[in-house]
């Protein structure tokens, strides 16, 4: 009985580990496409031609429906950790 226990809470901590870094990676990703968002807008403004213009528009909408896509999955499952690590000791 007391192996069963063992063995259940293991395999929480894990999953716990295991969402704690899709968490991470998902958080990554979303930095990382607010990092190319800001870039493009730095070199339209600084090349200041409509040709970026036309660049930094449409990154702004591919990247602004990726990051809500993302966003849908990355809150739901970052409330979970934070009430997994609440629930599960040691974790």
């Amino acid at each position: 009985m007391a192996t069963e226990q063992s063995n259940s809470r293991l395999t929480a901590v894990s999953l716990l580990a295991y969402l704690r870094i899709l968490v991470y990676t998902l958080a990554t990703l979303l930095a990382l496409s607010l990092l190319v968002v800001g870039t493009i807008g730095l070199i339209a403004e600084l090349k200041g031609s409509w040709h970026w213009q036309i660049h930094l528009e449409s990154t702004i909408s591919y990247i602004g429906l990726f990051v809500s896509r993302l966003l849908v999955v990355l809150v739901p499952l970052y409330a979970v950790l934070v009430v997994g690590r609440r629930v599960v000791p040691d974790a």
